[in-house]
């Protein structure tokens, strides 16, 4: 960082002074807005960044300049100003001044007792904070008042070897050289980066005159806020504290008194009204012109009110909605700025269980943050003791070393689930986000012994069937036990934050939804309509398996008709209900799309059940199972692929679409089919689904009488399929991007495995995020640009989405406005996350090239 020779080392906070939150940090800013609200705020001071910086390498200001503002024998505070607080910085550090000789002046005005308390307060933290003495050594428990004093004077000139300073000048040199070097030291450093800080973040100071808060008269001091910080709802909330300093108020549970008249002790507008109504003047003030929910620290000295400080009050997501919208309702900021104010990531809390940030966490083992939330339940190893265990009524938590297909119904009976393998795309972690289910992956620290019903955590833990344990999907921790939870609230501030919302983005946001459940949650956050509905999970419902199971062995295809037929009327069912649901916004199924040998069961137990289910030989179930077995079934006989092989299944799916249609069109209810075909690599695949695909359509519009209309479309993922676009809209009426596997494909890199080495790959900068998780802008999304261009080269018309896991993210959303997509399309729960994070970027998009966006006010 460069010294700005414009910018003085030292500014005397005035109302007219040059600061700013990028020279002299959100604090100093903060305290000269206050000023100029005409707030009584002490005398106050501002070394800029660049002269903190300084004073860390040894180059002090003028110290006699710098006190010059303060009088004679001042008693002063310094407090740390960096951009952004939740950057950290060093602790304040209060009473600067005191000496043998203010001490005894001060004894006179204050009394001896408070006296001696702040000087032996200040010795403390000067030998601890400034000259880095062992902590335990000044340490009296016995001792108080004056005797406690001379022995931390006794105690630093004997750790020191010199007496404790007796020069106002030395001890605030020494503070500040103190406070700097803190901030430019490597621990502090790392720590702030990995907070988000910039690798040169400065850090300014703020040198303030003391309020005492000790005193003959009423004295003290106390926070107080103007809205609850859980729910952001107003109420007046803080402590006071007498004969008090800084924020004492919060930390003495036990002398600190309320701050409004409360039934349960003494109040600071019973003991001092006066005062009290000034606060409340100051906080409306501060919201109104600072246009922020701001908590004051304040000090009383012989009666007198002093305001310290202002910061930004603390706040859960809910209040973070809450307070934004409130905001913007009082006509205080416009809703645009409300809209920007409240990350994404605020409304995913707001949408699932939380653990209560107070509760202590015992956890024991991390993976990867697969599906945000958290639940409890016992644990269970398989997905029928799953079932199981939900038809006890009792919670339970599914442990897998990975979930496949089959694990689905003990999926949707779980309160979570954890798997020791899997990416951020990995089976667990697609379906837990469309089922709103909490999932942790990834565990590979955490190993399942099925014999012994065990699973062992990393030291040794280990946790029986049946024992309780907790996932933490929002932070990828596994806890032991039950703590306690913060329920997911979908209050009137969080539907009105996402209408405005809805009025400034341009780009589409539709939902995957693979149930009527799923359409239902979609529909409930306001979905466009559903970008991919994924068919092949509806058949491991109910009976469907078994059903299905049959086809597989069926050994004609006037055979596997028949079973099909069996399964025709539950789909129908399915579909009919989807569009239901959806009211008219259309519904894009995706038609079947699995290895065929995901359906049976890999062990012999299970094969032996099935062996006795379809009264063969078990060595003929096994002999089918190892026949569909693949050295790679993600890139072998799936998707259309299968269509073209075993064409029974997609001419059974689409009479299942068309029948649902007639049936919801009979009913008088409008309806917007979509077939998507997936896997799609060559022109021709598209033409052959399609006239097969046109023919059941017209057979169901003869049979039915019914006419209705339908788009046929192509799911791209296959690089092939994004470099011959141009063909493949010959035959489909829009592209959608399953940017699952065509990130998989692109990197030849599984994405059910990729999770064993990504985070070295990551640390390493060989990546700079998991592909899986952040979309790859410049391989796989020069693929996505091609595609879009070649197929509206072909079409002008074609509509262009993506509705891979991606789809949700903001950066995949910023990228679908800038190439024109038409919609995006992700899990139901991340819907209101994707119609937040577009807005937020039609609104930056607004602004003039090189504009910031409306935010909040500096984090001070």
């Amino acid at each position: 960082m460069q010294h700005d020779p414009d910018i003085p080392d030292v500014t005397l906070i005035t109302p007219t002074a040059p600061m700013s939150p990028a020279v002299h940090g959100g604090r100093a800013k903060c305290l000269q807005r206050l000023v100029r609200l005409g707030m009584p705020v002490p005398t106050t001071l501002a070394l800029s960044f660049d002269a903190v910086l300084r004073c860390a390498k040894g180059q002090l200001p003028d110290m006699g300049a710098l006190l010059a503002p303060f009088g004679d024998a001042p008693l002063l505070s310094v407090r740390p100003s960096s951009q952004d607080p939740d950057w950290g910085g060093p602790g304040a550090i209060l009473n600067i001044g005191m000496t043998d000789a203010v001490h005894r002046s001060l004894s006179m005005r204050v009394g001896e007792a408070a006296a001696t308390a702040l000087y032996l307060r200040f010795v403390q933290s000067y030998a601890v904070h400034v000259a880095r003495l062992d902590p335990d050594a000044f340490d009296f428990p016995n001792l108080t008042g004056a005797h406690a004093l001379h022995a931390a004077l006794d105690m630093y000139e004997q750790e020191a070897e010199q007496r404790f300073p007796q020069d106002v000048q030395v001890q605030l040199a020494e503070v500040l050289r103190s406070m700097a070097r803190a901030w430019d030291g490597t621990s502090a450093r790392l720590l702030r980066e990995a907070k988000g800080a910039p690798r040169d973040a400065g850090l300014g100071l703020v040198v303030q005159e003391l309020a005492l808060g000790v005193g003959m008269g009423e004295s003290g001091s106390g926070v107080i806020q103007f809205v609850d910080a859980q729910t952001g709802q107003p109420r007046v909330v803080g402590r006071y504290l007498s004969q008090s300093q800084g924020r004492d108020a919060l930390n003495d549970k036990t002398g600190a008194i309320y701050l409004t008249q409360d039934g349960r002790g003494p109040a600071l507008e019973d003991l001092c009204p006066d005062i009290f109504a000034q606060l409340l003047e100051y906080g409306w003030t501060a919201r109104s012109r600072l246009r922020e929910e701001m908590q004051i620290e304040f000090t009383l000295e012989s009666g007198v009110l002093h305001i310290l400080d202002a910061v930004r009050v603390q706040r859960s997501s809910r209040a973070q909605v809450q307070i934004a919208v409130a905001l913007a309702t009082d006509g205080i900021i416009p809703r645009e700025e409300a809209v920007m104010r409240v990350p994404p990531n605020a409304l995913s809390e707001m949408l699932h269980r939380q653990i209560d940030p107070a509760e202590p966490r015992d956890v024991i083992v991390r993976g990867i943050a697969a599906s945000p939330g958290a639940a409890t339940g016992r644990i269970v190893l398989t997905a029928s003791e799953a079932q199981a265990s939900a038809a006890r009524g009792e919670a339970c938590v599914l442990v897998r070393r990975e979930t496949t297909p089959e694990d689905i119904r003990g999926m949707h009976a779980a309160q979570a689930v954890l798997t020791m393998r899997g990416g951020i795309t990995s089976h667990a972690a697609v379906i837990g986000r469309g089922l709103g289910l909490p999932c942790v992956v990834g565990a590979s620290d955490l190993t399942i012994d099925r014999k012994r019903g065990v699973i062992v955590a990393p030291g040794g833990r280990r946790f029986a069937v049946g024992d309780t344990i907790t996932v933490d999907g929002t932070t990828g921790a596994v806890l032991a036990g039950a703590p306690a939870m913060l329920e997911a609230v979908l209050d009137d501030a969080f539907q009105t934050l996402l209408a405005w919302a809805d009025d400034f983005r341009d780009i589409g946001v539709r939902a995957n939804a693979d149930t009527p459940a799923d359409a239902q949650t979609a529909s409930n956050f306001a979905a466009e309509g559903i970008g991919l509905c994924r068919t092949e999970h509806m058949f491991f419902q109910g009976d469907r398996l078994g059903v299905m199971r049959e086809m597989i062995f069926a050994e004609t295809a006037d055979d596997r008709r028949a079973v099909l037929d069996r399964l025709l009327p539950m789909q129908r069912a399915d579909f009919a209900d989807l569009f239901a649901i959806m009211d008219g916004r259309p519904v894009c199924i995706r038609l079947f799309d699995m290895p065929l040998h995901e359906f049976l069961p890999y062990d012999r137990a299970g094969q032996r059940d099935l062996a006795e289910q379809l009264a063969m030989p078990v060595t003929d179930v096994t002999e089918r199972v190892q026949a569909l077995s693949e050295y790679n079934p993600m890139l072998g006989m799936r998707g259309v692929r299968q269509g073209i092989a075993i064409p029974e299944i997609y001419e059974m799916q689409a009479r299942a679409i068309f029948e649902a249609v007639a049936d919801v069109v009979a009913r008088g209810l409008a309806v917007q089919p979509e077939i998507m075909i997936p896997l799609i690599s060559a022109a021709r695949e598209v033409e052959i689904i399609k006239a097969r695909v046109d023919a059941v359509a017209l057979a169901v519009q003869r049979e039915t009488g019914t006419a209705f209309a339908f788009k046929l479309g192509v799911m791209v993922e296959t690089p092939r399929a994004a470099l011959r676009a141009e063909d493949l809209v010959k035959h489909a009426a829009f592209l959608s991007f399953g940017t699952n596997d065509l990130t998989q494909m692109t990197y030849g890199l599984s994405r059910d495995d990729a999770g064993r080495f990504m985070s070295t790959y990551v640390q390493q900068g060989v990546y700079a995020e998991d592909p899986f998780h952040t979309l790859d802008l410049e391989g796989v999304g020069e693929l996505l640009a091609i595609g879009a261009a070649r197929g509206r080269a072909g079409r002008p018309d074609v509509v262009v989405s993506i509705c891979g896991e991606h789809g949700g993210t903001r950066a995949a959303i910023g990228f679908c406005r800038t190439q024109g997509f038409d919609y995006v399309s992700c899990s139901p729960f991340r819907v209101p996350l994707a119609r937040l994070s577009a807005a937020q970027l039609a609104l930056e998009a607004r602004l003039p090239v090189g504009a910031q966006p409306p935010a909040a006010p500096p984090k001070v």
